[in-house]
């Protein structure tokens, strides 16, 4: 069989199941991803690069799509490079978001193609107005309405998708409801383990050892998306512990929404509002995986907040590794984790009701043992790479 998949920062998401199929005889498997993608071993990679971005003179409700076109016809003309060259995909398997997709069936009409649905945009009810301190205008939600168009035209032509939770299928509209196919990919079970002799070094020489008061909260970037904010505002509480350390980890950029107007990033922007002992508060940036692993591993609790919108790897990754999770009570956060059984949950915005669920937790860690096993346990069945793969082969194979 021959599998392309595309992903603009390939491998992505099918980290997996494109190296499953490229270590299976038989198979020929190919990827297409932007210029910046990283790629992976074993997995044939042809990169694209755009040739210009949307037009300063698009209107701005438009320029998503303008921009999903011309990702679209850059990819279109790797797609016919490799026609020429004799390739011909049996299956597809992408992600639309950026429009990559979108002449994938121009190129080989009777591929099967199958989509990553990730997130399907709302003007209420989801990401967008859901915190008041970014109101949502009219503006946006025409705008909203508008980017749409793109991912209708993505279900419309795809043979088969893949949400990763139930909460993120049920946002696209019902009509395309039957061709969507709820399946985690999985995250590596095998690597995520509790360790009660873990121990994780700071910069100053610090060790920090599981047990400890360690409190930790991860994000790819520091943002509003992720509860950056409200975490910041619960530092304060939390160090009312005298002997709680806490461990941040995640880069300056933007990953979701928007950079702040008046600094350059938000970890600034929150260090301006809150000014925490700088010998208690630790900022890691982005570190390696190897150490991510330990820092779960000594964890004594772990903040996880996000806006109703995808859910993070690194939340089902910090459960699987045994950290008991303290929660916002968001939709996809309250798909997998249930108060009091295995993990807490609390308002997003609380930020004097999240410092005094933590501190609990460091103050009276054996109370929390169980739901820590419990939590763990359920990941590393529920979630496993190889239950995704099946889920994932059983699509690709028809």
């Amino acid at each position: 069989m021959n599998l392309l998949f595309i992903h603009q920062n390939f491998p992505g998401q099918f980290r997996h199941i494109a190296l499953h199929f490229a270590q299976r005889r038989g198979h020929r498997v190919v990827a297409i991803g932007r210029d910046s993608c990283p790629g992976m071993p074993g997995v044939e990679l042809v990169k694209y690069k755009k040739h210009r971005h949307a037009a300063k003179e698009t209107h701005h409700y438009a320029r998503t799509f303008e921009e999903g076109v011309i990702h679209g016809q850059a990819v279109l003309r790797l797609l016919l490079e490799l026609k020429n060259r004799g390739f011909a995909p049996d299956v597809v398997i992408g992600h639309p978001g950026w429009g990559e997709t979108l002449y994938v069936k121009e190129a080989f009409p009777h591929c099967r193609l199958i989509h990553l649905c990730e997130f399907y945009y709302h003007a209420e009810g989801a990401d967008c107005g859901f915190d008041p301190e970014f109101p949502n205008t009219m503006d946006d939600r025409a705008r909203i309405r508008s980017r749409n168009g793109l991912h209708l035209l993505n279900l419309e032509q795809c043979d088969a998708g893949i949400a990763p939770t139930q909460w993120q299928k049920g946002l696209f509209p019902k009509a395309f409801a039957p061709k969507i196919t709820v399946a985690h990919e999985g995250i590596p079970t095998a690597l995520l383990t509790p360790e009660p002799l873990a121990s994780f070094e700071l910069p100053d020489g610090t060790l920090l050892r599981a047990g400890d008061p360690v409190v930790t909260y991860v994000s790819r970037n520091l943002e509003p998306y992720r509860g950056f904010h409200t975490f910041m505002r619960a530092v304060p509480g939390i160090l009312e512990n005298s002997r709680a350390r806490i461990v941040i980890v995640g880069g300056d950029g933007v990953s979701y929404g928007a950079l702040p107007k008046d600094a350059p990033n938000w970890r600034e922007k929150m260090l301006r509002e809150v000014q925490p002992d700088p010998g208690r508060v630790h900022f890691m940036g982005q570190i390696p995986y190897d150490s991510y692993r330990r820092l779960l591993q000594v964890s004594a609790a772990h903040v996880y907040l996000t806006y109703p919108f995808v859910l993070s790897w690194s939340m089902l990754e910090a459960m699987a590794s045994g950290c008991l999770i303290v929660g916002s009570a968001t939709p996809p956060v309250q798909e997998v984790v249930e108060h009091g059984r295995n993990g807490l949950l609390t308002d997003f915005f609380d930020a004097t009701k999240l410092a005094a669920m933590v501190s609990e937790a460091l103050d009276t860690p054996s109370r929390y043992a169980q739901m820590r096993s419990v939590a763990s346990r359920e990941i590393r069945e529920a979630y496993t790479v190889e239950r995704g793969l099946k889920r994932y082969e059983d699509l690709i194979t028809g």
